[in-house]
């Protein structure tokens, strides 16, 4: 995967301002830029040597170790591993993309049966780093990492936390999408 961004102004014109003036009283408005940049980077992606899409399998734990509040178990670690980058040097690190299962506080939904849990990320590229997904590209945590020799392996964690405590058993799933950002 590569990271893509688009560069784009979007501008009013002296014709669309005539329209909306002949139309009836202005109204406040404005511009709006935005700017981007496309990369030549490109890399083989492969979580846990699954390819660009994996899956990550906590274990099964009693609901009782999560019964405080805050308390996290079952950190399982995944790698994602890339090959064949070009260039085959530079930077690299995730970008945990904000979605449908993204909380407030950066932990992932439980979709599953399970009361009182979510799903946290955990960054091992530079020490150990929580990653909060509701943040923007850069404010994560996540580390980047150098590509060498047109490789690069990226090493993160995820667990259950308990932010509430009393979790409850049940089923536990979630997912969330990610992006490649090279440097």
């Amino acid at each position: 995967m590569r990271k893509i961004a688009l560069s784009l102004l979007v501008a009013a014109t002296g014709l669309a301002a005539t329209a909306a003036h002949a139309a009836g009283p202005a109204t406040n408005g404005g511009i709006v830029t935005i700017n981007g940049e496309l990369t030549s980077n490109t890399c083989d992606v492969s979580g846990n040597g699954q390819g660009n899409n994996f899956t990550v399998t906590l274990p099964t734990l009693s609901a009782s170790e999560l019964a405080a509040a805050g308390s996290v178990a079952g950190s399982t670690g995944f790698n994602i591993a890339l090959t064949n980058c070009t260039p085959d040097s530079g930077s690299v690190h995730t970008f945990w993309e904000y979605g449908a299962n993204t909380l407030s506080d950066g932990n992932l939904l439980n979709n599953g049966t399970a009361a009182n849990v979510e799903v946290q990320l955990v960054d091992y590229n530079s020490g150990m780093k929580v990653i909060d997904a509701s943040k923007a590209d850069g404010s994560q945590n996540s580390q980047a990492i150098a590509i060498a020799s047109g490789k690069a392996n990226l090493q993160y964690a995820a667990q259950y936390i308990s932010p509430t405590g009393n979790a409850g058993a049940g089923s536990v799933t979630t997912n969330v999408t990610y992006s490649m950002v090279y440097q």
